[in-house]
């Protein structure tokens, strides 16, 4: 008997991919989404549904309304910068809305829930390779709120029987292979994208923050993971949990990392367009290095990155604008 899944944020720019990977994996889909930064035509798959997950009333109807089994959350404020100057934003979204669908799903006896987390939750790394059990010290209130959802999760767990996994990404990257989900964004906040629509509609300006740092060409150095790999292990660890496996968390990434130059070289080779690099000042939180260790991914869930080439990453995300 077929699964059905409650999307929510799957207009979003990850959401919508996973949305598309739970229906090629036959599952039923519901995407839920208020689309405040989404866009309806990324839903490509299921049934959609608009409106928020601060809305308790809608969340008790659509739970009665589907045999709802697991619930995948991406409908987060995700903007550092934002994050710091408008952290009530970032408080009231992330953490008490998180809270109410959270309460929802008891109220209506759905149990399985798949979280997306964030590297940010560590803030500054205190060794080359983060694994899960690195200090979680955020110092920023995105990262801040992200955790406290995950402290929220292991009560929720012991108090209601609650299984959660928590999937901490790197920095998403990629797009569609097939093309057929775009990249609706309006606003971009990560290197690969904000390059690639400087190339495509800009004046092909980039910034380099920092080119003394010690890498081998001075500039940071980041690990990438494509969104499809992302979608891949949120499905492998809702099996999962399926199974009767316990509450758990992963950090996901590439385990390799590409620096700022590194990314600009390849996506001028890629577009066939050069890039105006415009070398500026260290940004303050920036740290050299930031790579994920998945090996418990690796170990637990049988992932396995399908696609971690950096130039089939910027390919496909070029493909999606």
């Amino acid at each position: 008997m077929e699964k059905t899944i409650l999307v929510v944020g799957g207009a979003g720019h990850i959401g919508s991919h996973v949305n598309k990977q739970l229906d090629n994996a036959g599952y039923q889909t519901v995407v839920l989404d208020n689309l405040s930064t989404g866009d309806r035509k990324a839903v490509t798959r299921g049934t959609f549904i608009e409106g928020d997950i601060a809305n308790s009333e809608l969340l008790d109807e659509i739970f009665k309304s589907y045999k709802i089994d697991a619930v995948m959350h991406f409908a987060a404020f995700t903007d550092i910068g934002e994050s710091v100057t408008d952290p009530f934003k970032y408080y009231r979204n992330n953490v008490c809305h998180t809270l109410n669908l959270l309460h929802a799903m008891e109220r209506n006896g759905v149990k399985t829930f798949i979280f997306s987390s964030t590297a940010a939750i560590f803030g500054l790394p205190q060794a080359d390779k983060i694994t899960e059990l690195h200090p979680q010290l955020p110092i920023n209130p995105y990262g801040e709120t992200k955790l406290i959802v995950e402290q929220i999760l292991k009560d929720a767990d012991h108090a209601y029987g609650l299984n959660y996994c928590s999937l901490r990404y790197f920095n998403a990257a990629g797009g569609d292979p097939d093309g057929e989900i775009k990249n609706y964004k309006k606003k971009e906040n990560n290197l690969i994208p904000v390059i690639l629509r400087s190339l495509k509609k800009g004046d092909h300006s980039v910034t380099i923050f920092g080119t003394d740092y010690p890498t081998p060409d001075g500039t940071c150095i980041r690990d990438y993971i494509h969104i499809l790999d992302l979608g891949q292990a949120h499905i492998q660890a809702m099996e999962k949990l399926f199974d009767g496996s316990p509450s758990t968390q992963y950090n996901l990434g590439n385990g390799q990392g590409f620096s700022v130059k590194e990314v600009i070289e390849v996506a001028e080779k890629i577009t066939k367009t050069p890039v105006n690099v415009i070398i500026g000042d260290r940004r303050k939180g920036d740290t050299p290095l930031l790579l994920a260790d998945s090996q418990k991914a690796a170990k637990e869930l049988g992932w396995k990155p399908q696609y971690p080439a950096l130039e089939e990453m910027i390919s496909h995300a070029w493909n999606a604008l």
